[in-house]
């Protein structure tokens, strides 16, 4: 029988889950599962509970919350044979979404259970993870206004979750406003890129701004690349061109937007600059180190998206 740990944070995502736990148990009994619960204190603990239970040779970690609480579980769970298996439950689920998963919410109440029987029996695959300045990242590591703008509201009370996409729109042009970008220096791969931007974005995924934006519609998980995304601009009507242009698709073609591939990305400023992690605050510097550890997460990922790999494990 395999062992699952049910690792839930409290205070994600719009509507408490914590009395929806339990359900998600019968489903995953079902298909063989033996299952714990557990509910974390922070985000240092939850990757220190994910740690563990890898240590203690658990199947799987099914994390139930946001993006913020599936990146501490992953970090967890790094280099070992324990998978990492979402359910999502947070503001903003971007990594499930890409996936075809329907987030839990009142009026969702059961997305819990179908997104456990729909991870009961696949079989795990192997995904890259992104190292910033030796702090793991699942999904994206961010450089200047966007972390600048998470780095206001995050944590944010459970009000705010109800109205995230607004309350952070505003927050970003409010920053935009005071706030003119960075002169930057990047070495990718080697090769030097300097300019003046408003972001710079390391993405491992093909979504961004809460899923509102296809930003690299080819990236794969497991390709052992990365992309980096340079966005130009001083003052807030860029900020507010670059976004409508990320949700329209526009990037892709604008002059003002440059996207760098990479295994190995530099960058540096003369000014301190804000650090994302995967929609959470991380700590700020001069210097980013961004590189990728290959195939380093085993991770239960529904069948119908394996096309966002390119080497899916077979049975």
């Amino acid at each position: 029988m395999r062992k699952g740990l049910l690792l839930y944070n409290p205070a994600a995502g719009r509507y408490p889950v914590r009395r929806f736990v339990r359900g998600i148990i019968h489903p995953l009994k079902a298909a063989g599962w033996n299952v714990e619960i557990a509910e974390t204190l922070s985000g240092t603990h939850a990757t220190q509970t994910a740690h563990q239970a890898a240590a203690e040779k658990y199947d799987a970690v099914f994390a139930i919350g946001g993006d913020g609480t599936m990146g501490q579980v992953a970090s967890g769970l790094m280099d070992s044979e324990t998978a990492l298996a979402v359910l999502p439950a947070g503001t903003t689920n971007v990594w499930a979404l890409e996936q075809g998963q329907k987030p839990f919410s009142w009026l969702r109440w059961w997305a819990l259970r179908e997104n456990a029987a729909l991870l009961a029996n696949v079989e795990p695959q192997r995904v890259d993870v992104g190292m910033c300045n030796d702090q793991p990242f699942l999904l994206w590591a961010g450089i200047g206004l966007d972390a600048k703008a998470i780095e206001k509201i995050e944590p944010r009370p459970r009000l705010f979750k109800h109205i995230s996409v607004p309350h952070f729109f505003a927050t970003t042009v409010l920053e935009a406003t005071f706030w003119h970008g960075l002169d930057l220096r990047v070495w990718a791969d080697g090769d030097l890129v300097e300019g003046h931007y408003l972001v710079a974005v390391a993405t491992n995924i093909r979504h961004y701004a809460g899923g509102m934006s296809l930003l690299s519609p080819q990236a794969q998980l497991d390709d052992n690349e990365m992309d980096l995304w340079l966005l130009s601009g001083d003052n807030v009507a860029d900020a507010l061109r670059h976004f409508f242009d990320l949700v329209a698709g526009r990037h892709l073609t604008s002059d003002q937007a440059r996207c760098l591939p990479f295994h190995h990305v530099q960058i540096e400023s003369d000014a301190a600059f804000s650090i994302q992690l995967d929609g959470d605050p991380a700590r700020g510097s001069r210097h980013a180190d961004i590189r990728i550890k290959h195939r380093a997460l085993k991770v239960l990922m529904p069948t119908n998206a394996h096309y966002l790999l390119r080497l899916p494990n077979k049975k």
